[in-house]
């Protein structure tokens, strides 16, 4: 007998990719569990599924920066003294990526890339240790959102969160609507989907000089990085990026500010409309704003 569950939880995270460096993604879970009847007639009851697997999800991969820790780029360097872990990241055309960060703000995954099935047979394993004894396999199927629209990938990090939105590096897959007199304007929307590909959205007060950087590794060349750093409830939070890969705004990046920081910044590409922006963070979810 398979009992499934369709949108059990949405996933927003960020991986660090060979190819395009820090990723935000947004992926949407469905689950099956095969197994036999239990004394209740059920695989599982519904409630004690959509809590206990999405507890789970949360917690190993939600909110998270997804490490291809057999990448051969890839070095972690344990500081048990500090609770602190240090991840060095050489993309294959030389960019780097550091961090500093608390090991809950991490999930190391034993492949060379991250993919949709390495993030399954991770989510699994996990999974496997928790079922019910009647419950012979879970299969899982990640999947993104249709969007129809021009749409980006962005990372951040909201230091006075007091969740797990605080780690300096998790993410989101978020579609963007721009209505300039009423109408919307795919041309817009594929600006800011090209101007944030796999951006890092930052902000200006958590920049700190490289010498003051606690992070150990170094660059060739620190002028074409930044560093951003913070210290919040979860610990203290270090990144290393190269300029080239973020956009610094002078706010807070909730998706409050970031849809006001569009609408500003909108204005200026199109000043004689009148203009409206949606803003998601991730998947159903956002803000709006307008002129």
């Amino acid at each position: 007998m398979q009992l499934f569950v369709n949108d059990l939880t949405v996933m927003d995270f960020s991986y660090l990719c060979p190819k395009r460096g820090m990723v935000g993604e947004s992926w949407i879970v469905d689950v099956i569990l095969t197994g036999e009847l239990n004394e209740e007639s059920m695989v599982q009851d519904f409630g004690i599924v959509k809590k206990d697997l999405k507890r789970l999800i949360d917690e190993y991969v939600d909110h998270k920066l997804l490490v291809p820790a057999e990448y051969a780029g890839a070095t972690v360097i344990h500081d048990d003294v500090n609770e602190q872990v240090e991840v060095r990241f050489t993309c294959e055309d030389a960019r780097e990526i550091m961090l500093r960060c608390p090991a809950e703000a991490y999930a190391f995954l034993y492949s060379d890339v991250v993919t949709m099935e390495s993030v399954s047979v991770y989510l699994k394993e996990v999974l496997a240790t928790h079922l019910p004894e009647n419950v012979d396999n879970i299969t899982l199927k990640l999947r993104t959102e249709v969007i129809d629209s021009p749409f980006y990938h962005y990372t951040h990090g909201l230091k006075k969160h007091d969740g797990n939105c605080q780690r300096i590096a998790h993410g989101h897959r978020s579609r963007i609507d721009i209505y300039l007199d009423g109408k919307i304007s795919e041309q817009e929307q594929a600006y800011w989907a090209n101007r944030w590909d796999d951006i890092y959205i930052a902000t200006t007060e958590d920049e700190i000089a490289y010498e003051d950087r606690k992070i150990t590794g170094s660059v060739a060349t620190p002028s074409d990085y930044f560093l951003f750093a913070y210290e919040s409830s979860q610990g203290y939070f270090e990144l290393l990026i190269p300029k080239a890969d973020c956009e610094v705004i002078t706010t807070d990046s909730t998706v409050e500010c970031l849809a006001q920081y569009l609408l500003v910044e909108q204005k200026k590409r199109t000043p004689n409309n009148h203009c409206q922006v949606v803003a998601y963070e991730g998947v159903g979810k956002g803000a709006m704003v307008s002129d």
